[in-house]
């Protein structure tokens, strides 16, 4: 299932965790975690979780992330219609592509659980190399998500390399 290793080691990956409550440490990040696990699963090597407040922050942590170049990006939280909801907003001008299919993907498979899936906002696209994607900030619509990507991950992170661009 490794999916995700070239010859030059494992790829990176950053996580950025949207939350002003965790980021204040009202409450403690359950989704983080999860992520960190499931990219380590699939070969990849994550930077430590960054757990930032709603907004602004997290358009600097994605800045901060895509200078160390990793494969992948997981955000998650801020996707909703909270006025402090904001991560799509920071994570679209980053993007050279958007890859629509893959947040229709997650977002049906969402809406087969709950019609509120429907209403989460998140992107999904390139930025260079490295290949972005906004997910929900809940645990289960996390590992939903995750669920949509397993299949595709790796084919992503070559094509996106240019190692099997031009056969298709």
């Amino acid at each position: 299932m490794s999916g995700c290793e070239p010859s030059n080691g494992p790829r990176k990956a950053g996580v950025v965790i949207a939350s002003t409550r965790a980021a204040a440490g009202v409450y403690t990040d359950e989704t983080g975690p999860v992520i960190s696990d499931w990219l380590t699963e699939h070969g990849f090597e994550p930077f430590p979780v960054m757990v930032v407040p709603d907004g602004e922050p997290v358009g600097a942590a994605l800045r901060a992330l895509l200078t160390q170049q990793p494969a992948v990006v997981i955000t998650s939280g801020g996707t909703g219609l909270n006025p402090d909801d904001r991560t799509p907003e920071m994570t679209l001008p980053f993007l050279d592509r958007e890859i629509p299919g893959i947040m229709e993907g997650i977002r049906r498979a969402g809406a087969a659980k709950t019609p509120l899936a429907m209403l989460s906002r998140g992107h999904a696209g390139a930025a260079g190399q490295t290949f972005i994607i906004n997910l929900p900030g809940s645990p289960k619509g996390v590992m939903d998500g995750l669920a949509v990507l397993d299949p595709v991950i790796g084919h992503l992170c070559e094509q996106l390399e240019g190692s099997h661009g031009h056969n298709h």
